[in-house]
């Protein structure tokens, strides 16, 4: 089972970066933090590296409605989402997929919201 969901546009990563947040904003979304890991490796250990982010995206209301269930299902909040540059003007948006990373999680409505936040993460890159 593969743990992400995945699509390569041509656009700048720029650009990426507010079509995603759009699409997941559609979606119910919201981006709640952001890692800038080009930045973060360069400060880190003065290396050089592609423009790539993670973006923590979060459906409030599923998020509620996981916590309630399972009050250490934060460990895996908030859903993230990749943006990379992978070639000149060509980026890939990924997202994790909830569905296979909670498959360890035994409780049935845990399962039920994972399978409701990977359709809309779908829904959301494949807008794209």
């Amino acid at each position: 089972m593969a743990y992400y969901i995945n699509k390569t546009i041509k656009t700048s990563f720029d650009q990426a970066i507010e079509l995603i947040t759009d699409a997941l904003k559609i979606e119910g979304f919201g981006i709640i933090s952001e890692i800038d890991i080009q930045q973060k490796l360069k400060e880190k250990l003065d290396v050089d590296f592609r423009k790539y982010k993670i973006l923590g995206a979060c459906n409030p209301a599923s998020a509620y409605e996981a916590l309630k269930q399972e009050d250490k299902i934060g460990t895996m909040l908030p859903c993230n989402v990749i943006v990379q540059e992978t070639g000149e003007n060509q980026v890939e948006v990924a997202a994790v997929d909830p569905a296979a990373s909670l498959m360890a999680v035994d409780n049935k409505e845990i399962a039920n919201i994972a399978v409701d936040i990977k359709a809309k993460l779908k829904r959301a890159i494949e807008s794209l």
